[in-house]
C-alpha cells in the first residue's frame, strides 16, 4: 500500500502566522503578509510536486481567491501536481460544471480532481444568491452529481428533479480520465450523498477513535447502494527535527493568537450549520488550555480558523506514527498544510516522507520505483 499525501494552496494569503477564514469567518487581516499571487503559489505547488505530494487543495468560498480561475493559472507553472478544486454546486450548472471540469483535464493533462462543497453556512449561501436551506443543498448535491456523472459517461441526461432540471444535456467530448469526487461531511444526509455518489469520502482531523466511527458509518452507507469508497483526512501539520522544536512552534502560533480575534472567530463559528464545524468546536471549547486532544493532535488551529482545525505536531518520527496510527483505521489520503505553507511542505517532504518510504508505506509518485533511500530527492 502506497498512502496518497496532498498538499493545499493558501488562497487567502500566507504567513509565518494562522490566517484564518472559512465558514462564514473573513480570513484574518493579520499576518497576510503573502499574498495569494500567482507566483507566491505556484512556487508552493512546484515545491510539492517536487517532494512528491499528489494534489494540492484549493479552497472555495467568499475568504479566498476562485478556486478554478487561480488553479487553471497555477497548472500552467506546474507539471505533474492536481488540483482538488474545491467548489459549491448551487452555484453554477450541473452541466457547466461538467464541461468546465472536461476543458480543464485536457488542457491540463488530466490533473483535476474535485472536491465538492455543499456549503453549511445559510447566510454566506444567500450573498451568492442560494436560498435554499441546508439539507435542500444537500438534496440538491446529489442531483447535481447524478447529472455530472452521467455526462461524464457520454450519456445524454434528461432529469427532472427536487432542484435541479435538465433537459437533453450532453457533452461534445468527455473528460479523459474522469475527474475523481473528494466530499466530506457529517450530517445524516451527508453521509448518503457520500455513500451513493463520491469515489473519496473526507473528514477533518478528529481523534482517531472519532476517525474510525465515521468510516464504518460511511462503510457500511455504501455497502448498501454496492459501492466501496477510499478515506482521506485533512489536518495542519507542524513537523521539526525534535519534538521540543515542533511543539515551540505550535506555542509560538498560539502566542500569535489575538484574545479579541479568536472571541469573534468562536461567536461566528457557533452560529455555523456545519455538524462537521461544530464537533470541530467540541474538541477545543474556545479554551486555550487541554489543545492537545490526542497524542501529537493540537487543536489549537480551530481557535481562529473556521473548517479543519486541527494540526499533527511532533518530531518527524513522532508525525509518522500518527499518520500510521491513522492509515491503519483505512485512511489512505491525507490533504496536509502548515504556515507557511512553501516551508512546511519541505520539513514535512524531507522529514516525514522518508520515513514513511522506508517502511514501504509511500513512495514518490513522480519518480520510477526504485529503493526507499531514492525516493525522495531532498531525504536526509
Amino acid at each position: 500500500m502506497s498512502l496518497t499525501f496532498h498538499w493545499f494552496l493558501p488562497t487567502n494569503g500566507d504567513s509565518r502566522h494562522v490566517v484564518g477564514g472559512g465558514h462564514g469567518t473573513p480570513a484574518t487581516a493579520s499576518g497576510r503578509d503573502r499574498p495569494p499571487t500567482v507566483a507566491y503559489l505556484s512556487q508552493i505547488a512546484r515545491a510539492a510536486e517536487d517532494l512528491g505530494f499528489v494534489g494540492a487543495l484549493t479552497p472555495t468560498g467568499a475568504w479566498c481567491e476562485d478556486a478554478w480561475l487561480t488553479t487553471a493559472m497555477v497548472s500552467q507553472n506546474s507539471e505533474r501536481l492536481k488540483f482538488l478544486v474545491a467548489f459549491r454546486p448551487g452555484f453554477v450548472s450541473p452541466t457547466l460544471a461538467a464541461q468546465m471540469a472536461s476543458t480543464f483535464q485536457r488542457q491540463t493533462g488530466g490533473r483535476l480532481l474535485l472536491n465538492v462543497v455543499t456549503g453549511g453556512e445559510s447566510h454566506e449561501q444567500r450573498a451568492y444568491g442560494d436560498f435554499l436551506d441546508k439539507d435542500d443543498r444537500y438534496r440538491r448535491t446529489g442531483e447535481f452529481l447524478e447529472v455530472v456523472r452521467e455526462l461524464w459517461d457520454g450519456k445524454s441526461v434528461d432529469l427532472v428533479g427536487e432542484h435541479l432540471r435538465v433537459e437533453d444535456a450532453r457533452l461534445a467530448r468527455v473528460p479523459d480520465p474522469v475527474p475523481e469526487v473528494y466530499f466530506g461531511g457529517s450530517s445524516p444526509i451527508a453521509g448518503e450523498i457520500a455513500a451513493r455518489h463520491v469515489d473519496v469520502y473526507l473528514t477533518w482531523g478528529e481523534p482517531p477513535a472519532q476517525v474510525a466511527e465515521k468510516i464504518e458509518w460511511i462503510r457500511g452507507l455504501a455497502a448498501r447502494h454496492g459501492r466501496t469508497l477510499r478515506f482521506g483526512i485533512r489536518l495542519h501539520v507542524i513537523t521539526r527535527d525534535t519534538s521540543a522544536q515542533a511543539w515551540a512552534e505550535a506555542e509560538r502560533l498560539l502566542a500569535g493568537f489575538d484574545p479579541q480575534t479568536v472571541a469573534s472567530v468562536q461567536a461566528g463559528l457557533a452560529r455555523s450549520e456545519s455538524e462537521g464545524q461544530r464537533r470541530m468546536l467540541a474538541l477545543h471549547g474556545g479554551s486555550r488550555d487541554g489543545l492537545e486532544i490526542h497524542p501529537n493532535l493540537w487543536a489549537g488551529i480551530g481557535l481562529v480558523r473556521g473548517g479543519a482545525g486541527t494540526a499533527l505536531v511532533g518530531s518527524h518520527e513522532e508525525v509518522a506514527e500518527r499518520i500510521r496510527e491513522y492509515a491503519a483505521l483505512g485512511i489512505e489520503e491525507f490533504v496536509l498544510s502548515g504556515y507557511p505553507h512553501l516551508e512546511e511542505a519541505y520539513w514535512f517532504g524531507e522529514g516525514v516522507l522518508p520515513r514513511l518510504a522506508a517502511e514501504g508505506l509511500w513512495r514518490h509518485p513522480f519518480l520510477p520505483e526504485a529503493a526507499p533511500s531514492a525516493q525522495v530527492p531532498f531525504a536526509s
